[in-house]
């Protein structure tokens, strides 16, 4: 199956070329909405600031976007996919553990990211509306079309998608025919490809104000992870062609804008006699203004769309890592890998009009937007680099590259620093908090992973036998099931046996131990059975890719009927006139809840650790509905963790003394 997933998307084709559209550039390709606006503000219009910060737009999506992303971190796919985790599995084989760390800061950047994007989009669209009704207010409509979006998730987005890549087609044509029609009034404007401009502007000598321009400039490709994120739904090949016509409609829209600006040398955007301040708007034919809107706004739900979906992917992934606690997760289409998690959309949504109402206008917004990203493109830097080395990519070559990367990305942090105090504190907030979920989730399953007590299934399988038929002890169930962390077909937790042997003895027919074992590779469904004692024991393991649903049911049910069709077992209940009659033996699910001991001697940080973890677990899905279980089939059990028992209490017994008889 990763194979042929692999294939599919490794494909190039005019289909694969318009579904790329849709999925990977709504995000970057509606940054012209608001990127000339952001990097002019205020000032008066010159021929510095518009020569310079084009050509610092035009070197940023060929360096940053174009050679880093398209050509370089495109090869690091994962059985074809891609992302900041996909890319954190491949470099997990180095052993190196501290890699987790960017993996984990990477990823709680990118949730960030999906609040504040989808109200920047949405917004700078819909304000195009003060062009006709000044005093018209956004808040509300953009609410509104932010609601009806997050509401319509839950059904997938199949039906909605159908309509995405046309609309971005539409969208791209139309930046670059607005782009073109400006530049044949003003051609000068191609000076700007001179990096000598954009060199000069960052060097001006106004207080570092030059330099700072870069915060600006960063918005023209904060859509770039996105090529990485969604590699999987499109393919590397699809991405790298669909990038040439996408990269150029871009860089005639600036041109255009530039070209238009340049015009009108020496006035503030304000005093261009409109009352939307936006020279993407400005350079529109007043009767195409209208329709420009319209078009703009469906490109804007598109791009919240993109991101919507990414987080619920990464999520997922996130899940299966270990990095987050187990949440919903619904199925709503037969697509692969489209997925809705309930949790997740509304908490974003919530995010979404929390920054909507704080920030009020999108050339607010622009404040928070940018600091975040940039620091996950660093952590993507970081992964990258060290995937490099696996792949023993060359040092004279490996060098340079990554010294380039540094020294642009450290650029851009600097500038957008500057935003820190006027708004970027806010996603910095939310990225921290995810952080925080992320890293104490992870701690918490590692310490309890060490205070697990592994025990050799060899020493039980003589007493399991005998228990299986000791018809003294009443049974329990025909088929007994319990889900074990243990790696080794060999070995299983200690708590599993206390449960079968001592909790209450539990006399079942037969016995199953069931591991999942999450692979490095999206998407994978195999399974080995392995026969401890003949009749009695059986052991199953399942091995599934990160972004594969996790329906133990549904999936043990399948190994059975294999194993019954290939003659390997009868699962006809073991009662007599049940037998007689070919009716199927009851399976029942054992699984352990486990709570923080009193005994437990923990340090400060494990206190922290376990005890916020504890809290977490309590939002979080049941195990049993986080395997898939049917309820009517799961026992829970609760069980003691014990973190560093306390030592040994010699205590000394007191005799009663003969003279109190």
């Amino acid at each position: 199956m990763g194979n042929s997933h692999k294939n599919i998307h490794s494909q190039l084709s005019a289909a694969g070329l318009l579904i790329t559209l849709g999925i990977i550039y709504g995000d970057i390709g509606t940054s012209p909405l608001y990127v000339m606006k952001s990097i002019i503000g205020e000032s008066a219009i010159n021929k510095q600031l518009i020569l310079g910060g084009l050509s610092c737009i035009f070197w940023t999506l060929t360096l940053q976007t174009t050679l880093k992303y398209v050509i370089i971190t495109l090869n690091a796919d994962n059985h074809g996919e891609g992302g900041i985790f996909s890319l954190y599995s491949l470099v997990k084989k180095t052993k190196i553990q501290w890699l987790i760390v960017p993996a984990i800061i990477g990823g709680s950047l990118l949730l960030a990211e999906g609040i504040i994007t989808p109200p920047i989009s949405v917004s700078s669209a819909v304000e195009g509306l003060h062009i006709f009704k000044p005093d018209i207010p956004t808040i509300p409509i953009v609410i509104a079309i932010l609601f009806v979006l997050f509401s319509i998730q839950q059904f997938g987005a199949k039906l909605v998608s159908k309509f995405f890549s046309p609309t971005m087609l539409v969208w791209f044509s139309m930046l670059a025919i607005l782009g073109c029609i400006q530049i044949f009034k003003n051609v000068e404007i191609f000076k700007a490809l001179n990096p000598y401009y954009g060199y000069k502007l960052l060097t001006s000598d106004k207080g570092g104000e030059g330099f700072l321009i870069l915060g600006a400039v960063f918005l023209c490709t904060t859509g770039a992870e996105a090529l990485y994120s969604d590699m999987g739904h499109c393919g590397r090949r699809n991405i790298r062609v669909s990038w040439i016509f996408v990269k150029t409609t871009l860089i005639l829209n600036y041109f255009g804008q530039g070209a238009f600006l340049l015009l009108h040398e020496g006035k503030t955007l304000a005093q261009l006699g409109s009352s939307n301040h936006n020279p993407f708007y400005l350079i529109m034919a007043d009767w195409f203004q209208p329709i420009g809107i319209i078009i703009a706004t469906f490109a804007a739900i598109i791009a919240s769309q993109a991101l919507i979906s990414g987080s619920f992917t990464l999520i997922n992934e996130a899940m299966r890592l270990n990095f987050w606690p187990k949440v919903k997760i619904n199925y709503p289409t037969d697509v692969k890998g489209q997925l809705y998690i309930p949790s997740i959309n509304w908490l974003l949504f919530v995010g979404c009009v929390g920054i909507i109402l704080y920030f009020k206008e999108s050339k607010y917004m622009e404040h928070a937007y940018g600091l975040s990203i940039i620091l996950g493109m660093m952590m993507t830097t970081t992964l990258l680099n060290y995937y490099l080395i696996m792949k023993r990519v060359k040092w004279y070559f490996m060098t340079p590259l990554i010294t380039l990367y540094a020294t642009i990305e450290i650029g851009f942090l600097y500038a957008n620093i500057s935003k820190f105090m006027e708004g970027g504190y806010v996603t910095l907030f939310v990225a921290i908090f995810m952080i925080f979920i992320m890293s104490t989730w992870f701690l918490a399953k590692k310490i309890s992973k060490t205070y697990t007590q592994i025990v050799k299934i060899d020493d039980y399988t003589k007493v399991l036998g005998e228990l299986s038929h000791d018809e003294t002890i009443p049974k329990y169930a025909t088929h007994l099931v319990y889900m074990t962390n243990a790696t080794r077909s060999d070995e299983i937790e200690e708590k599993v046996m206390y449960s079968i042997l001592r909790k209450r003895p539990k006399r079942a027919d037969i016995y199953w131990f069931i591991h999942v074992n999450v692979l490095n590779e999206p998407y994978k469904k195999e399974y080995r059975v392995t026969e401890i004692l003949k009749d009695d024991l059986y052991r199953v393991d399942f091995y599934l890719g990160f972004r594969e649903p996790t329906k133990i049911n549904l999936m043990f049910k399948e190994v059975i009927k294999d194993m019954v069709s290939k003659g390997e077992m009868d699962i006809s209940s073991r009662y007599e006139s049940l037998n007689k009659n070919n009716i199927i033996g009851d399976f029942k699910f054992v699984l352990s809840e486990k709570f923080l001991s009193n005994d437990s001697d923990l340090t400060f940080f494990e206190k922290i650790v376990m005890n916020t973890y504890f809290v977490l677990k309590k939002f979080s899905l049941s195990e049993g509905k986080a395997f898939g279980l049917d309820n009517s089939s799961v026992k829970v059990e609760q069980f003691p963790m014990v973190l560093h028992p306390p030592e040994i209490i010699n205590m000394k017994r007191i005799e009663r003394s003969n003279t109190n008889m």
